[in-house]
């Protein structure tokens, strides 16, 4: 039993008087369409990063004995709860990288105008200390010019990254219902 699933999983429990509060109140669908009011939510995320990164996630549900719900409506209603959260996050790193591709574009743009312009400044200028320190001015600038996309493709997108491993884990979670 070891390698079970089950048994090497993290378990994130709650404890609530009524299921429906694990919902957004104002959302009209039924169970399973319903997203998680904005608390549930954050208490599961929040709870759910603290967990080691390698095992399954479990949620365990303590409710009320009178309290009686669907198991499956509430094992899919929190799937596509963390599922949609997936898709929001594929897309905004989509977004990202799109941003961080004319970014590329124009700072590459202003490097090239940056180079072209400080050699132009030396030809003009001769190669004393003004046009050394112009020249030398506007590389840098060409360089700072990039440094956004930069950032975006090295290591803006690694967050992005992380939160979706974490959703899509919460979306594969099994759920288990207690009675209290």
């Amino acid at each position: 039993m070891a390698n079970d699933p089950v048994s090497t999983a993290s378990v994130i429990e709650i404890r609530v008087e009524n299921v429906a509060l694990l919902f957004d109140p104002l959302d009209p669908f039924p169970t399973p369409s319903r997203d998680l009011s904005k608390t549930a939510e954050d208490f599961i995320v929040e709870w759910a990063r603290e967990l080691p990164r390698r095992n399954p996630i479990r949620l365990i549900l303590h409710v009320p004995s009178s309290d009686q719900h669907d198991l499956s409506e509430l094992q899919v209603a929190f799937s596509n709860h963390f599922s949609q959260r997936v898709r929001r996050v594929n897309s905004d790193i989509s977004e990202l990288f799109g941003v961080g591709r004319l970014s590329l574009m124009i700072g590459l743009a202003t490097l090239v105008a940056c180079v072209l312009g400080g050699q132009a400044a030396v030809m003009f200028l001769g190669s004393g200390s003004a046009a050394r320190i112009f020249s030398e001015g506007l590389i840098i600038i060409g360089w700072v010019a990039n440094w956004r996309p930069l950032e975006i493709f090295l290591y803006g997108w690694w967050p992005l990254a992380r939160r979706r491993t974490l959703y899509q884990r919460l979306a594969e979670m099994p759920i288990e219902v207690l009675t209290v």
